[in-house]
């Protein structure tokens, strides 16, 4: 089949594209043909070693990277009910989806509904998790809530922002030019600030009326904790879930007392998918929210499985107006 691997760690320029083994099912898996595969900040942390120490998400080389896709059945492993060949499926958090096929634990997989196309299926799959247990889990966002919610015009910031006012909550944002800030006050945000422009933690303050925000959900990392520990209201909560500036190293504690005796976590995805029931507990309700037009899904841009390097680079640019897809066939 066709795929793209990765021999060492490093930049776009490791990712090759090329033939690799298929894989074959093992007892308890199903192997998905893939339609598409999601590109996300978990991809690039993969190819650049970045994930190497993790034993959340392996990365022993070479290994053909992924971590979301979208496709049908072909075969069946022993043991596996519920599922036939031909049946559209999604999943996320499984590596190697950059391919043609992919070998996936069948607890993992999501049926798609009739309704739902496959590329919608997909991006709500990894990002859509993730904005959801954001939003319901790691922060059970409320009616009268404010939360921060940075890189609002990206994938995850889009789903989040509806997530959160879906929840009752006031949704402040950063941008980075005018246009992104028209999409994300498209997906619903009340306020809307370009950090290029503005201390965002000043106009947060100034936004609260000094009091800061409940909780601050931050993707970008390295260049906005300290920030954003600082916009959070006395005891609120920062939840750092990617970097796309850079992954955060380090915290002083002492700084978390400093900025108002508030509470820091890193969370994985995986631990808030961790089995079958709440994996399909925030599916179920994703599909109903898009089904019933309250959750929309923007997809910025398809690039075929053989560019996937120039999709790292769009990503880590900081490009991206929604989810990036590859369109494997």
């Amino acid at each position: 089949m066709k795929a793209i691997r990765i021999a060492r760690f490093g930049g776009p320029e490791v990712m090759e594209y090329g033939d690799w083994p298929q894989p074959a099912p093992k007892p308890g898996e199903a192997l998905v043909k893939l339609d598409y595969s999601g590109v996300n900040f978990t991809e690039v942390y993969q190819r650049a070693g970045l994930y190497a120490r993790s034993q959340t998400y392996e990365t022993p080389l070479p290994m053909v990277i992924g971590s979301e896709g979208g496709g049908s059945v072909a075969a069946l492993g022993d043991g596996v009910d519920g599922l036939r060949t031909g049946d559209r499926v999604s999943y996320c958090i499984v590596r190697g989806s950059y391919a043609e096929y992919a070998a996936v634990p069948a607890w993992r997989l999501v049926k798609i509904p009739e309704d739902v196309p496959t590329p919608v299926a997909t991006a709500l799959m990894l990002q859509g998790f993730t904005a959801h247990y954001l939003s319901h889990s790691a922060y059970a966002l409320k009616p009268g809530d404010s939360c921060l919610i940075h890189a609002g015009a990206g994938g995850v910031g889009q789903l989040l922002i509806q997530m959160a006012k879906i929840r009752g909550a006031t949704v402040l944002t950063t941008v980075g030019t005018a246009e992104k800030a028209l999409i994300a006050k498209a997906a619903g945000a009340d306020h809307v600030i370009l950090y290029r422009d503005t201390d965002f933690r000043e106009e947060v303050m100034r936004l609260t009326g000094k009091r800061g925000v409940d909780v601050v959900y931050d993707a970008v990392g390295k260049d906005t904790i300290a920030k954003s520990l600082r916009s959070l209201r006395r005891r609120g909560l920062c939840v750092n879930y990617g970097g796309a500036s850079g992954l955060v190293e380090s915290v002083e504690p002492l700084e978390l007392a400093e900025a108002g005796s508030v509470f820091f976590t890193r969370p994985h995805l995986a631990d808030y998918i961790a089995d079958r029931e709440e994996l399909m507990m925030r599916a179920n309700d994703l599909f109903s929210l898009w089904r019933n037009g309250r959750l929309k899904v923007a997809i910025d841009r398809e690039f075929p499985l053989q560019r996937a390097a120039e999709a790292h680079r769009y990503l880590e640019g900081r490009q991206t107006r929604g989810k990036l897809l590859l369109k494997i066939r």
